[in-house]
């Protein structure tokens, strides 16, 4: 059974630790971030956790009922980072862009990080603030809720998506990525086009671009999709025969 969360105002009376650190569910989460940058997924435990914190490894668990809350809570954090780091600028489809390279860069700044928790609703407030903002921009924008939620659902997956696949080759070992990113040179650039015509005549393409992420690109893709289905939208509406 789940250990029973103590509530916040309880927490906060809370002595400091050995350390002389008091202890909060922010500072919880910024170390468990730190350890799994350091040490991966398979680092992050109770007991190290404790340790970092000076703190005794079940003191977490007034804080979190487990290590899968606290999971949550990391993915939090990260979604949380993005719309601080996001300004509107009251233009919907430029707002939309900046805020999905946010989530996306986000993530990327702790890869360990985000491999572990890019597939997670957590259902915390500041995801649900991400949440709320992109219905808002697209309901703002003129954009009808079936239409809205459709394409909120597209743009936070493809975020995510590509968030959890570019940090994927962030976490592994850097002589592992640095020998997959030299393939393009090493091995494609070198086929012949006897045999390979295509790649061959397109080999000096490949290895400019497929060492990026390909997210911005397919961003806009989505972005000009979604203008494309606003503008018809209009056009029906303004043609449609009016009601006498």
């Amino acid at each position: 059974m789940a250990k029973k969360v103590v509530p916040e105002a309880e927490r906060r009376r809370r002595r400091p630790t050995r350390r002389g650190t008091v202890l909060s569910e922010q500072l919880i989460v910024r170390t468990a971030l730190r350890m799994l940058r350091e040490h991966g997924s398979s680092g992050l435990t109770a007991r190290r956790l404790g340790a970092a914190l000076g703190a005794d490894p079940s003191t977490l668990y007034r804080y979190f009922a487990g290590l899968d809350e606290l999971t949550r809570a990391i993915g939090e954090e990260l979604m949380g980072r993005a719309l601080d780091d996001w300004t509107a600028t009251g233009e919907w489809r430029a707002d939309l862009r900046a805020l999905g390279l946010a989530v996306h860069a986000s993530y990327l700044a702790h890869p360990q990080a985000a491999v572990l928790t890019a597939s997670r609703v957590t259902g915390r407030p500041r995801e649900i603030a991400v949440d709320e903002t992109i219905l808002g921009i697209l309901r703002g924008a003129g954009f009808g809720d079936a239409d809205a939620v459709g394409i909120y659902h597209a743009f936070i997956d493809l975020a995510l998506a590509f968030a959890a696949l570019d940090a994927g080759a962030l976490a592994i070992k850097d002589e592992a990525r640095e020998a997959d990113e030299d393939m393009w040179t090493s091995t494609y650039a070198r086929l012949p086009a006897e045999t390979h015509p295509h790649i061959a005549a397109t080999a000096h393409l490949l290895v400019h671009r497929m060492n990026l992420s390909a997210y911005p690109v397919v961003l806009d893709t989505l972005l000009t999709s979604a203008e494309a289905r606003l503008a018809a939208t209009a056009t029906a509406t303004a043609t449609a025969p009016q009601a006498v």
